[in-house]
């Protein structure tokens, strides 16, 4: 009995040695992986640009463009409401707008997205800043949608598909195919 139990406490006493050294080994993989992932620069696929728009360096935005992208990542999740013109009651796209740039510039828009259209100055896409407008035929009718572009060939709208404030790429074949028009309200 004595030796079964001596056998026995032998195994046992290995055992922590052998899964402090798996414990170990383990680690130092986990660790090289993380190393080998932190020194790997994760590759976007290239922004295709609209139709018609020239390859150009990104423009520095304005102060209140800035301020109005930085405004419009805030609402993300925001959920979606026609006729909404305030985050906690939702918002449609041409309420979001609305609000951000009361908020962010206290610049005044109001109306719909096709009235908004009305408003500002036309640019080319390839002079898009942060901050600017960008409008979609997406009912059949011009100007029926608006967001705001942030950089990088992206903007935030709210969209009633998605049922909340969201960022899509400008090149997304959606919205890609139904750009109409670029419009910048700041200098």
């Amino acid at each position: 009995m004595t030796g079964r139990v001596r056998i026995a406490s032998t195994q046992m006493a290995a055992a922590p040695s052998c899964l402090s050294t798996l414990a170990m080994r383990c680690t130092a993989v986990c660790a090289a992986l993380v190393l080998a992932a932190c020194s790997t620069t994760p590759t976007a696929p290239p922004i295709e640009r609209l139709p018609g728009a020239q390859q150009s360096q990104a423009l520095p935005a304005s102060e209140n463009g800035n301020e109005v992208a930085i405004y419009a990542l805030s609402l993300i999740d925001t959920g979606y409401r026609f006729g909404g013109k305030n985050p906690s009651a939702g918002l449609d796209c041409s309420g979001m707008v609305s609000y951000i740039f009361g908020q962010a510039a206290n610049y005044r828009i109001n109306g719909s997205a096709a009235d908004i259209a009305r408003q500002g100055r036309q640019i080319d896409p390839s002079q898009l800043r942060a901050g600017d407008l960008v409008f979609f035929n997406t009912m059949n009718k011009p100007f029926s949608h608006v967001g705001i572009y942030l950089g990088d060939g992206r903007f935030v709208h709210a969209p009633s598909t998605n049922g909340k404030v969201h960022i899509t790429r400008m090149d997304n074949p959606y919205f890609s195919r139904r750009f109409e028009m670029a419009r910048t309200y700041f200098n």
